[in-house]
């Protein structure tokens, strides 16, 4: 007996010792594997328990896990965890809350070629709106009486974006997308309406300071960076632009505007490595500053000669000049930036093992609109580089986009100094009147966007125009409206080829470093031949998924198999990879296959470039750790 007893104990010691299994989070509603997560509101408190009376400060839009959900003294509550491991923390309000079932969010497109953005009460109307014939006047009536104040009570509208562009950089908001429907305008155009909550990181109760726009837009600077290639043939192009500003210099001499607007001059070739008597690959020739004067960039562009031997090929590493007028140049001072490259020759690609910057025009397009820049192309179409003219139009094409005006290459017929010098003195003008309007304050909005070849004209009014908007942004402090729950269309009221939302991923600097790291390796098993072609483009495809519905999940991914449907689907928007099938992928064949992957591996070097960049990273915590940081990517920056 005494033995039978032994034996119990040790038989209850053993079963109180296994482990309670851990609880899972909740599933989202038809789905097998994907939990429930909701991102905290600016303001939201951690509680102990649903009756608690006072709780724990959270950090704007930190994502939980939902474990469970309850109800007391009249509110909702969600019983959150920051892990999917069983960790629970505790409980929120549910209406200090949002949804997260995916990390897509949407962010304002700049609004200068655009209407602004209407938040709708409900989808229906909101469909009926897009379907209507007569939507653009429609909605203008709306927004005139959103403007005004005078919405009725029963008026559909919920609120309106902002008159100037919200900055994210400055002012952290989050459009997170709740639900989407795709529909057709009545004359058949595909657009997608938005289920979105709008969340601005800094309270309601706190009001922008108030500044006068016309005394903020007297302070409206224009900086111009012009890139030059130096490469044996431009002699006669650098003097000419020489003369170019030169001119606009002695014009603006003597006037008010003319501590307004400066000059940068950086100077490239190809590289150095391979051609040693080319001296460099990229140089500052003049500083962009405040502080620097006009008669120190004339000099300086005097100072400026081209090469005296030739370089291997008859392309240039024109990125390396972008590059460093990005990095180099002092922007901060000024409301208006602009890049103006002038070339007769495409660029070493970013595959090019020669290549400094190791970054494609799509990289570098990003890079330049994070830190607010236009860049120009203008192309030498000269008849030595006749075999060179596609590629290289291709590249400055998407190098060159800019929201709402298109694609600011112009390809300069005969590429002689005559021609080039017409082509300049009507950009610089373009650049400088629209920046004399702004400083007026009497610079009107563009009517409407440009056609596809568009003259410098109208793209230079739209582009000067978005410069204002974002200036005044920054410098008034505008602000995303605060509405808990509204529907929004993606595409303009009045004319939907223009985007109204840019499609973002928001992703922590640990996240991006986690994505980077699970590419790369994924990369490399595929370059040593260790995957199978179908496996290697089903990871590729694991990763980029993982990474638009829970980031958390990328550094442990593998190939999601039959789970990737599930991952897939109801997600509005697709990555590159995400928008190829499989079928499509094997059927690419070798070369198309890896122009896509170099794409990807370009990307990684961005991604290098986003993780240097502390001012695109915004923290909401005194105690959050740097790679917990965020930042909503591009959705075109991902895989």
């Amino acid at each position: 007996m005494r033995l039978f007893r032994i034996l119990l104990l040790l038989l209850a010691g053993l079963v109180a010792a296994q482990p309670a299994l851990a609880r899972e989070p909740l599933l989202i509603e038809g789905k097998k594997t994907l939990f429930q997560r909701v991102l905290s509101r600016p303001g939201a408190q951690l509680l102990a328990d649903p009756a608690a009376v006072e709780g724990k400060a959270v950090d704007a839009f930190t994502v939980y896990y939902v474990y469970g959900k309850k109800s007391a003294g009249g509110q909702d509550f969600v019983e959150v965890g920051r892990n999917a491991r069983g960790d629970t923390d505790g409980y929120i309000r549910a209406d200090q809350t949002i949804e997260w079932k995916q990390s897509l969010t949407v962010a304002f497109a700049n609004p200068a070629a655009r209407q602004r953005v209407l938040f709708l009460k409900d989808q229906p109307a909101l469909a009926t709106l897009m379907a209507s014939p007569t939507r653009a006047a429609d909605a203008e009536a709306m927004r005139a009486a959103a403007i005004g104040d005078r919405l009725p009570p029963d008026s559909p509208v919920a609120a309106i974006e902002p008159p100037t562009y919200v900055d994210i950089a400055k002012q952290f908001y989050l459009l997170p997308i709740l639900s989407s429907q795709q529909v057709l305008t009545d004359d058949g155009f595909p657009l997608r309406l938005l289920e979105i909550a709008s969340v601005p990181a800094a309270p309601s109760a706190t009001p922008p300071v108030a500044v006068d726009p016309a005394a903020a837009l007297k302070a409206f600077k224009v900086g111009i960076t012009v890139v030059i290639d130096n490469s044996t043939s431009m002699q006669p192009q650098i003097e000419r632009t020489r003369e170019a500003v030169r001119r606009i210099h002695d014009k603006l001499k003597g006037t008010p505007f003319a501590d307004n607007i400066r000059f940068g001059v950086v100077g490239f070739r190809d590289n150095a490595k391979v051609t040693p008597a080319l001296g460099y690959v990229s140089k500052v020739f003049s500083p962009l500053s405040p502080d620097t004067k006009p008669e120190e960039t004339l000099a300086a562009l005097d100072a400026m000669k081209a090469a005296d031997v030739s370089s291997p090929n008859f392309y240039e590493d024109s990125f390396a000049g972008i590059k460093t007028a990005i990095d180099q140049m002092d922007w901060a001072p000024f409301g208006g930036r602009y890049i103006v490259l002038i070339t007769d020759a495409g660029s070493r690609a970013g595959n090019d093992p020669l290549s400094e910057t190791r970054l494609g025009p799509g990289e570098l397009n990003q890079l330049a609109r994070q830190k607010g820049i236009a860049t120009f192309a203008l192309h030498l179409l000269t008849p030595a580089g006749t075999g060179d003219h596609a590629r290289a139009k291709a590249q400055y094409q998407e190098l060159t986009r800019f929201p709402g005006a298109g694609s600011l290459y112009y390809g300069v017929e005969g590429g002689t100094a005559e021609t080039l010098g017409q082509v300049v003195d009507q950009l610089v003008d373009t650049l400088i009147a629209q920046a004399q309007a702004t400083v007026a304050a009497s610079a009107p909005p563009p009517a409407a966007a440009p056609a596809a070849g568009a003259d410098i004209a109208r793209q230079g009014a739209i582009v000067g125009y978005a410069m204002r908007l974002a200036y005044l942004g920054r410098v008034q402090g505008t602000r995303a409206p605060d509405v808990f729950r509204a529907w929004a269309a993606d595409r303009d009221t009045r004319d939907p080829t223009l985007p109204a939302l840019d499609v973002r991923v928001l992703l922590t600097k640990n996240q991006l470093s986690d994505l980077a790291g699970a590419l790369k390796t994924i990369l490399d098993k595929g370059e040593q031949s260790r995957l199978s072609p179908q496996d290697f483009f089903g990871q590729l495809r694991s990763a980029a998924a993982a990474t638009a519905r829970d980031p958390s999940q990328v550094r442990n991914i593998g190939n999601l198999g039959d789970l990737l449907g599930e991952y897939l689907q109801d997600l509005p928007y697709r990555s590159q990879i995400l928008g190829l099938g499989e079928a499509e992928w094997l059927a690419m064949g070798p070369s198309a296959q890896r122009e896509v992957l170099d794409t990807i591996e370009a990307k990684l070097r961005l991604y290098a470039e986003f993780d240097a960049s502390p001012n695109l990273w915004v923290s909401f915590g005194r105690g959050q750790a740097a790679g917990d940081s965020y930042y909503p990517v591009p959705l075109e920056a991902l895989p």
